[in-house]
């Protein structure tokens, strides 16, 4: 869709006004706060056109206008630019990148205090997802005896995300057995994932371990436990109740009905989606899915710690949101996070690798 440049300076008009005030705005308006260098009557002709264009509504018959979510959709792909940092949000990015590397082995904290700096800075509400690796592998299964009726089971992932499990049994299972069992599971699992748990895979196994088969169940859900146990997302949310300040969610229903969808974890998990890879990703109100976010706008980017692990940080206000200052803070501070959080991880692997090189 292209507009001429008095339409867009108009749309962005009453963008800015809109996001400011919460008010509908008349073509007055426009002309006394954002010399247009046009006449009213100019300003409510190109308003005309831009309300059959679908950019904008008139919410009331004697009202002026406000920005639809098509509006917002073009304000966001053809004419946001990021704003630079003011002196607070730049006080702020650096109190969290001073989190980050003091508190990185404190995760939890970490996204907690993260979250909570993002609300403060953009009065929204906020979430980050914990960074999870995207497809975790098998590294190692073990069995050992502990008596005669129960064994235990160690399983490890490629992270050193390490589970033990104690399985009952009929009768006692020798050791020989169970370092049989443990080596037929290595051979076929090793570095595989959830996904490569296939049934052939399974009955490769049940050929192995027929003498054991009783075993097998309780193992594989175990295994597959530990995997999911590990790719699983933790998610960290803040300000909530900032929603309460905006006219949208005066509505004590309609603030309750978003309060709870954001309660419920699957909706969360829903709303944050896969990582973005990098990118900016940003849906306004009709584009949401759940139908409980139409009138929400939801910002999100994510982070990177190395080639596989991944998190996701986000904002959620009004689709009256300050979209600029939004996306610039947002970036910046999953910017922070990454560059730090990487870095930390560089050190420690080369600590390792040095450690490693010591015992040889």
């Amino acid at each position: 869709m292209q507009l001429n440049e008095r339409k867009v300076k108009i749309l962005q008009a009453i963008i800015k006004d809109y996001i400011d005030t919460a008010e509908p705005v008349g073509s007055r308006t426009i002309a006394k706060k954002y010399n247009l260098g046009v006449s009213s009557a100019t300003i409510r002709n190109e308003m005309s056109d831009l309300e059959e264009m679908g950019l904008i509504v008139q919410p009331h018959a004697s009202a002026g206008r406000i920005p639809s979510d098509k509006g917002y959709r073009y304000y966001v792909d053809s004419l946001v630019q990021e704003d630079t940092f003011k002196d607070d949000e730049q006080n702020h990015i650096n109190y969290i990148k001073g989190i980050i590397s003091k508190n990185i082995n404190q995760i939890d904290y970490l996204m907690e205090e993260t979250a909570k700096a993002l609300s403060v800075l953009t009065n929204y509400t906020t979430f980050i997802s914990e960074p999870v690796v995207r497809k975790t592998m098998l590294k190692q299964v073990r069995l050992l005896p502990l008596d005669d009726i129960s064994v235990m089971l160690v399983v490890a992932t490629g992270e050193n995300h390490i589970k033990h499990y104690i399985i009952p049994t009929q009768e006692p299972v020798d050791e020989i057995k169970l370092n049989e069992m443990s080596n037929a599971v290595n051979n076929l699992l090793k570095g595989k994932t959830r996904d490569d748990m296939t049934d052939d895979v399974i009955k490769d196994i049940l050929l192995v371990t027929r003498e054991y088969q009783e075993l097998l169940t309780p193992i594989l859900k175990d295994i597959r436990k530990t995997i999911t146990s590990a790719e699983s997302i933790q998610v960290h949310l803040s300000g909530e109740k900032n929603m309460l300040a905006f006219p949208e969610f005066s509505d004590i229903d309609t603030a309750r009905t978003l309060f709870k969808t954001l309660e419920e974890k699957q909706a969360l998990l829903n709303i944050i989606g896969i990582g973005t890879d990098g990118c900016t990703d940003v849906s306004i109100g009709e584009e949401n899915e759940l139908e409980e976010m139409k009138n929400c706008s939801v910002i999100k980017t994510s982070y990177r710690v190395g080639n596989d692990i991944y998190g996701t940080i986000g904002i959620i206000g009004p689709t009256r949101m300050d979209y600029a200052q939004v996306i610039s803070v947002l970036n910046g501070m999953a910017k922070n996070i990454e560059s730090v959080m990487n870095s930390i991880a560089k050190r420690k692997n080369n600590a390792i690798e040095g450690k490693d090189k010591l015992d040889e």
